[in-house]
């Protein structure tokens, strides 16, 4: 690697979470920038990469492919290409994250960033989510490049000399997330005379470490402890109601939280929870029926 860029690399290293080197990953090389840095960078961190593009077929993504694969033959890494089938239709962008990774292996490493992170808050922001859903994306192994800004990850491919694309389609408005990013953050930007990107990344680093005490303190609470669950601090109560009654993954929204909350205080006998579920109380405990298993 050229001396500029390899200089831009290790400044940049320096905020990356990359596992420690000869560790084997994959990294998901769409062919964009951010994937494109995160290749050589899990490459430069001395990683024993391979590279992973997977093709759409929602549109023609031949440049894309021919990108990823000029990198990963650049970068001198293991490479090879996966296929999904997409049908048109609604949550076209929710549909095609999750056939991309049903195809990926499992800890993958993805090129998410900082800015990536703040347009999750403001997402977050907008569903009404708690403090849960406003810490966004969970910094780890498998997002090294979070604490990097996107400007940086084009710099680096530029600097290095590495193709990538711009995907047409992170420009199309009818996307909620890229009305975010093109419309939403300028004019926080503007209103607040400064980059957001900072602060609402710093936001999500706080909310997050609140959400895990508040979640260590609501584990001690059992749920069907109708008394018990009335008497605690709301936060911690609902908290222990909503682990309770997740399923597949899938927390209940806050209606149904304070409605298994009224049957615990008494306010009501029972009430649906969905799934076919229903609470009842009966000699302060709550009794799910059908038995949907451990409660805790």
């Amino acid at each position: 690697m050229p001396g500029r860029a390899g200089a831009l690399a290790d400044h940049l290293l320096e905020r990356c979470t990359f596992p420690a080197p000869r560790t084997v990953v994959c990294c998901a090389l769409s062919g964009g920038a951010d994937s494109t840095a995160l290749t050589l960078l899990a490459e430069r961190a001395g990683c024993d990469v391979t590279a992973v593009h997977v093709r759409h077929g929602l549109r023609d993504d031949g440049d894309d492919e021919r990108a990823a694969a000029a990198t990963a033959e650049t970068l001198g890494v293991a490479y090879r290409v996966e296929s999904v089938t997409i049908e048109p239709g609604p949550n076209l962008e929710a549909r095609a994250r999750a056939a991309r990774y049903r195809v990926l292996p499992d800890g993958v490493l993805t090129g998410h960033t900082a800015d990536d992170q703040a347009e999750t808050v403001l997402l977050a922001l907008l569903r009404g989510a708690a403090a849960t859903g406003l810490a966004a994306i969970e910094p780890s192994a498998r997002r090294p490049l979070l604490r990097l800004r996107r400007a940086e990850t084009r710099a680096l491919c530029e600097t290095a000399g590495l193709p990538f694309v711009d995907d047409p389609s992170n420009a199309d408005r009818r996307f909620r997330r890229n009305r975010v990013r093109h419309e939403l953050l300028p004019l926080l930007a503007d209103i607040a005379a400064r980059d957001p990107v900072p602060l609402l990344t710093r936001t999500a680093d706080l909310l997050r470490d609140d959400d895990r005490l508040l979640d260590e303190l609501a584990a001690a609470l059992d749920p069907r402890d109708a008394r018990a669950l009335a008497a605690a601090p709301l936060p911690l109560a609902r908290r222990a109601v909503r682990r309770w009654l997740t399923s597949d993954g899938y927390p209940p929204d806050a209606a149904t939280v304070s409605r298994v909350l009224d049957v615990a205080a008494g306010r009501a006998l029972a009430c649906e929870v969905g799934g076919g579920r229903r609470v009842e109380r009966s000699d302060q405990r709550l009794h799910m029926h059908p038995d949907c298993g451990p409660s805790r």
